[in-house]
């Protein structure tokens, strides 16, 4: 039998497999693998109840105060993982001393930084307003703190350990000092832990 070249183009169309036009043509090939997580609806991201010891080595020592804090959701999403972790969530909370010591409040802003799927740190900075002692040391009682001034500044720390996708526990580090900026500059340097629900 005689093959013309007009036949043997047709075999050719016919025998090419369909596959690479219809994954060319599916939009889904485009789409990169990774997806943000998804924010919850509520503003609120997390909440936190632990306790802490008051400043071991100060006047205030061998008392204790329970804390509670609230974390929102972060005011900017989308971004990809590695810059997501640089957007802090604005935090507000409080710790009560059970003694009658230095009780406070405090407002600022706390960054998490995942180390693995289930261990993380962070770091937390703003403002600590208190119901303890100011103005000079001479006027403070010997069992308070002499600190100075009201608002002081809060820096604190922790690690963390997320038992499953709600659930976490943390072992946490937190002072609050005014810089110099008053008269007195005794702080608060407290050493605790906390249970925290993500929602």
């Amino acid at each position: 039998m005689r093959v013309t070249l007009p036949s043997l183009a047709a075999v050719v169309v016919l025998a090419a497999p369909a596959a690479p036009a219809a994954q060319a043509a599916d939009p889904s090939a485009l789409v990169p693998s990774y997806r943000p997580p998804v924010q919850p609806l509520s503003i609120v991201s997390e909440f936190r109840i632990g306790g802490s010891a008051q400043d071991p080595g100060s006047n205030e020592k061998n008392t204790g105060n329970i804390n509670g804090e609230l974390l929102f959701a972060k005011p900017v999403t989308g971004l990809d993982r590695f810059w997501a972790a640089f957007v802090p969530r604005p935090t507000v909370g409080g710790s009560y001393n059970f003694d009658g010591r230095t009780s406070y409040a405090y407002l600022g802003a706390t960054w998490t930084f995942d180390i693995t799927d289930r261990i993380f740190v962070e770091g937390f900075f703003g403002a600590g307003f208190h119901d303890g002692y100011t103005g000079p040391k001479l006027f403070v009682p010997k069992t308070y703190n002499a600190l100075g001034c009201s608002p002081l500044f809060r820096e604190a720390a922790g690690i963390g350990f997320r038992i499953n996708e709600h659930w976490s526990v943390m072992a946490t580090i937190e002072h609050m000092s005014n810089a110099g900026l008053c008269v007195e500059n005794r702080g608060l340097t407290n050493y605790g832990g906390k249970i925290a629900y993500t929602f």
